[in-house]
């Protein structure tokens, strides 16, 4: 007997920072574009946007291609409080991310769904990065698959791309949701599900095409982002998620990553987290 054909819900925020035309590409990679589709998209504005945007959320509002349920916040609230308000109004138990800036192929819920429908929490997948032109590929980002394999991962690096995943609403609340922490609420997130027990599992293929813009880099860097390091290795600490030792390993090298000039931190970055290939042009 095959599994059940769940039902899921799209979460896809947005602020005021976001680009129309990236969010158009993005919603409609996510719906139009996709073999499977969601069965409902909630697209959270966490607080006032721009003209542009706000046409752009209206026109995506009046889509008859899956059902929308806009969630407009009053003000911003930042990226754990608003995706903790989408999921409060997220209509199934299973859900996919995806941000308002990437793109993802056609077959990525395909793929997908059935790992969740076969038992799993939560399931990532590979990523493959572009800049301006999204038919020209860079690195792709490829992380553990196996389960024990991602626990072991998760102790010194975040083991999904957080715009791959889909998860159940069940495991993300029993791990108590996303929490505010600068950049790092989804890797919070991910190592508390796997300390809970949650089934996880990732797919080496990419199903994401991820847009690095100006200043991905420098984003990585800096005393702010030095501070939610230093509070997520608290946190997995004192969950007993991390050893002492791994503690200590994480706050020097990880810690020391986000102070090193940019250039640096490029390198190391792409040396441990991405695969190198060689660009190629890939059809939509």
């Amino acid at each position: 007997m095959s599994a059940p054909h769940l039902p899921f819900s799209l979460l896809l925020p947005v602020y005021r920072g976001d680009h129309a035309a990236f969010l158009r590409r993005a919603f409609e990679s996510a719906t139009v574009e996709q073999t499977r589709r969601p069965d409902e998209v909630v697209l959270v504005q966490d607080g006032p946007v721009g003209e542009e945007i706000a046409a752009e959320i209206a026109r995506i509002e009046a889509s008859d291609v899956v059902p929308v349920n806009v969630l407009r916040l009053p003000e911003n609230v930042g990226l754990a409080r608003a995706l903790e308000a989408g999921l409060a109004v997220c209509r199934h138990e299973v859900v996919a991310r995806a941000d308002a800036d990437d793109v993802s192929l056609p077959d990525r819920f395909e793929r997908q769904l059935p790992v969740i429908e076969a038992g799993a929490d939560l399931v990532g997948s590979a990523l493959v990065e572009f800049e301006e032109d999204e038919d020209v590929l860079g690195e792709t980002r490829v992380l553990p698959t196996e389960p024990d394999a991602i626990a072991r991962y998760a102790r010194i690096a975040d083991p999904f791309n957080h715009p791959t995943v889909v998860y159940r609403r069940a495991a993300v609340r029993a791990a108590g949701g996303y929490q505010d922490l600068h950049l790092m609420e989804d890797y919070l997130l991910f190592s508390r599900m796997i300390a809970g027990g949650a089934k996880v599992a990732n797919l080496a293929e990419p199903l994401v095409k991820y847009r690095v813009g100006a200043g991905a880099y420098a984003r990585r860097g800096g005393r702010a982002l030095l501070a939610s390091e230093i509070a997520l290795q608290r946190a997995m600490r004192t969950e007993g998620f991390t050893t002492r030792l791994q503690f200590v390993r994480n706050v020097v090298v990880r810690g020391g990553y986000r102070l090193v000039p940019e250039p640096v931190r490029r390198a190391g970055y792409r040396a441990l987290v991405v695969r190198k290939g060689a660009s190629r042009r890939s059809g939509r």
